[in-house]
């Protein structure tokens, strides 16, 4: 089988990842140059947009051979790899943290990311991280991706049966999520998930859509009148960055949720800066792959290999954080930290494609 090509997803998927690793570093020095600085979303956003977007491969269109059954078990299988690998990387991540109290004599870091829970009440805590509704800091966007895959399965019989139907029942929970502040709740820790999957699910919904031959030969022929749009939108949000211009809680309409800037609801603020940076960037990778190829490469190589890298980066980004802890957050610490911490990323996704590199070498022989 040949290794894929160098594609825009795969491209921007890795851009994606490697901003995850970054600012999944807090106090990190080159967090201050990821792109949520400069508007309103970040890379979770485009994580979950291009998680749709791929998403619509495994569904397939309605007019394609692959039968109903066949489909929905391809895209529940992907479900369930991706639980399993939620449920691995938190307890890699659990025995990091122990490892690291231990060694550094440090009780205090049991407390991290959400972790108390795990070491003062094992019982319960345990069993809401297998039923995820228990996550550690950092570690939270995983289980979005879970639900949202498994979700697909009803997705994917919606857009063969009633296509039409799709987005605007997508729409109606999202609206519905805002006006009644629907969320899920945590257990054993009171509280709500930070990304809420009656919001989020609307820009995985529209990564679904905007996947399809129709989308795309619509957003080919407007293309100019998109980016503008995108640079129009691009330009607000960076405004209302810089001169701190986020609306007031107090004096907006309600529901408060549609006007505010805020993450776990996906507010439409935060979502239309998204979709206008989709849009300004769209057709980018075309023109600076040729100019950049081995940047290109080391993202596209990223983004074929997703989920490995995400559950290595969120591992990596873990150490980093308890690099910084013990030896501090100088600037030396987090350049190795970040060179440190790409090499793994490519390592890793290299390793992933080491069995189809081998194969296609043996095929050439």
């Amino acid at each position: 089988m040949p290794l894929r090509t160098a594609n825009a997803v795969d491209f921007w998927r890795g851009v994606a990842l490697a901003s995850i690793y970054i600012n999944h570093i807090p106090g990190f020095f080159y967090e201050r140059f990821t792109h949520k600085n400069f508007g309103l979303s970040d890379s979770a956003e485009l994580f979950v947009f291009l998680a749709g977007w791929s998403a619509r491969s495994l569904a397939g269109e309605s007019g394609d051979a692959l039968s109903m059954k066949r489909m929905i078990l391809r895209v529940g299988a992907r479900g369930v790899t991706l639980y399993a690998a939620q449920i691995l990387i938190t307890m890699v991540a659990i025995a990091l943290i122990a490892g690291a109290s231990m060694t550094l004599g440090n009780p205090l870091l049991l407390e991290w990311h959400n972790a108390a829970e795990v070491f003062q009440n094992p019982v319960a805590a345990h069993v809401g991280l297998v039923a995820l509704t228990h996550h550690l800091g950092f570690f939270d966007i995983l289980p979005l991706y879970v639900v949202l895959m498994f979700c697909a399965v009803g997705l994917a019989v919606l857009h063969r049966s009633a296509p039409r139907l799709v987005l605007p029942i997508s729409a109606a929970i999202y609206l519905l999520s805002h006006v009644f502040n629907l969320n899920v709740p945590t257990w054993p820790v009171e509280g709500e998930w930070l990304f809420n999957p009656f919001c989020w699910q609307l820009i995985f919904v529209l990564g679904f859509q905007l996947a399809g031959a129709r989308a795309q030969e619509e957003i080919r022929r407007h293309r100019p009148a998109l980016r503008l749009l995108g640079a129009a939108g691009v330009l607000a949000g960076a405004v209302i960055v810089y001169f701190k211009l986020w609306p007031d809680p107090l004096n907006v309409p309600r529901p408060v949720l549609l006007f505010v800037v805020d993450k776990s609801y996906l507010s439409p603020l935060r979502l239309g800066h998204a979709l206008a940076l989709a849009a300004l960037m769209g057709g980018v990778f075309a023109v600076a792959a040729p100019k950049a190829p081995r940047l290109a490469s080391y993202f596209c190589l990223l983004g074929r290999n997703s989920l490995y890298v995400f559950c290595v980066g969120s591992l990596a980004s873990l150490v980093a954080q308890l690099a910084r802890f013990h030896f501090g957050g100088t600037l030396g610490v987090d350049t190795a930290a970040l060179i440190t911490g790409f090499a793994v990323l490519g390592f890793t996704g290299w390793l992933a494609e080491l069995k189809d590199r081998v194969r296609a070498s043996g095929d050439r022989t």
